[in-house]
């Protein structure tokens, strides 16, 4: 598979086949991919909490917030939840700063998201999600800090890009097809 390709098929999905399950073996070798990813100053403060189990993906599940931009639609739908999660916590031990780590945070969180992509499988980046709730359902040690949660699956839906003409909101249409349009290289690139 080209890589630009594997980037356009690497989208935020939200809605999954509960069918297909992954396995905790399969969900660690995408890990792996963002363990061997950069990091600032090889520092390497991050810890992944990996879930297949059906009911620690339902603590997780519940401490999270799909889609606002969608309401009052509700994601992902009944019998289309993901059927793993990774939560990506910064170790205050070796980051005493947390934000500082949001860059390895993003490497890494791509890196899974890509390395799942490339297996057939998607996910979706969650930034909205209570951190406490999250600490206390994984029942984290006091060093380890939640900053993004990754639902992983396989997508049952259709997300189409396209570019831009004006408002870059997502949407669904009549056919609930997840339309995501992207501000088009004219646009965001700068002739220096």
């Amino acid at each position: 598979m080209e890589f630009l390709d594997l980037i356009k098929r690497n989208r935020s999905y939200r809605s999954f086949d509960e069918s297909v399950k992954l396995s905790r073996e399969t969900v660690l070798s995408f890990v792996e991919c963002a363990r061997l990813s950069a990091s600032g100053g090889n520092n390497q403060p991050l810890k992944y909490c990996v879930s297949t189990k059906e009911s620690t993906n339902a603590l997780i599940q519940r401490e999270t917030a799909w889609a606002a931009k969608l309401r009052p639609r509700v994601f992902p739908p009944e019998g289309h939840k993901p059927t793993a999660f990774v939560v990506i916590c910064v170790d205050t031990d070796i980051q005493k700063d947390p934000p500082k780590a949001d860059r390895d945070v993003g490497i890494a969180a791509q890196s899974i998201l890509l390395a799942a992509t490339a297996q057939g499988f998607g996910g979706l980046m969650i930034g909205a999600f209570n951190r406490q709730g999250v600490k206390e359902a994984l029942k984290l040690s006091d060093n380890l800090e939640p900053a993004l949660v990754i639902a992983l699956g396989k997508p049952d839906e259709t997300v189409l890009l396209e570019d831009a003409s004006g408002s870059v909101d997502y949407y669904r249409d009549e056919n609930d097809v997840h339309h995501v349009p992207k501000r088009p290289m004219s646009e965001i690139v700068m002739e220096v």
